[in-house]
Formats: C-alpha cells, sequence, structure tokens
C-alpha cells in the first residue's frame, strides 16, 4: 500500500502557477501508474492528469497545455506544474495510484491541498 502526501497549494492570482508535490511512501513507488484528481465545491472529484510508471501522460481536455504532470522515481515523489491557472481551477488537489488504462484511483486518498484562483 502507497501512502500519499500532498503539498504545494495555496491562492494564487489567475494567469499564475503553482506547483503540487506528492510524496509517496513505499518501496514499490515506481511500479505505479500516478494521477491527480481535483474536487470543486460543491462538485463531485474528477481526474486531472496521470503518468504511468514509464513516463507516458494523459490530460483532462481543460487542463492540457497548461499543466504538466512528472514524477522522480528516486524521491518516490509525482508532481504537477500547473501554469495559466484560472478561476475554475480552484479545487481541493488529490494525487493517487491509478488505473492507466481508464484512469481511476485505486488507492486510499490523502489530505488534498488547496488551490485557490483568484480572479
Amino acid at each position: 500500500q502507497v501512502q500519499l502526501v500532498e503539498s504545494g497549494g495555496g491562492l494564487v492570482q489567475a494567469g499564475g502557477s503553482l506547483r503540487l508535490s506528492c510524496a509517496a511512501s513505499g518501496r514499490t513507488f515506481s511500479r505505479y501508474a500516478m494521477g491527480w484528481f481535483r474536487q470543486a465545491p460543491g462538485k463531485e472529484r474528477q481526474f486531472v492528469a496521470t503518468i504511468s510508471w514509464g513516463g507516458s501522460t494523459y490530460y483532462t481536455d481543460s487542463v492540457k497545455g497548461r499543466f504538466t504532470i512528472s514524477r522522480d522515481n528516486a524521491k518516490n515523489t509525482v508532481y504537477l506544474q500547473m501554469n495559466s491557472l484560472k478561476p475554475e481551477d480552484t479545487a481541493v488537489y488529490y494525487c493517487n495510484t491509478v488505473d492507466f488504462n481508464n484512469r481511476r484511483a485505486i488507492g486510499s486518498w490523502g489530505q488534498g491541498t488547496q488551490v485557490t484562483v483568484s480572479s
């Protein structure tokens, strides 16, 4: 079981950038596809981006060209670089292990990190 701790959220103006980090415990981190999800107030949690163990990536349409997911297996960490942020990106962001084929989370959720984008 991989345990996850997200960090890096904050308050930023529209057009700004943030980089989220997700630190994972466990020696098997590199075997898993990892993903980022987000949950806005009053809405269901939704998929944002995923990266396979080999580095292949997939993004939801609304963040393509603005967000970049990456991973450092030596540090057991996955990142989400978010540029050109919009108010509609405001949400709690979570990372998780992912089934890369269907982009569904397969692990336990952490506490998440709040991202707030002001207009």
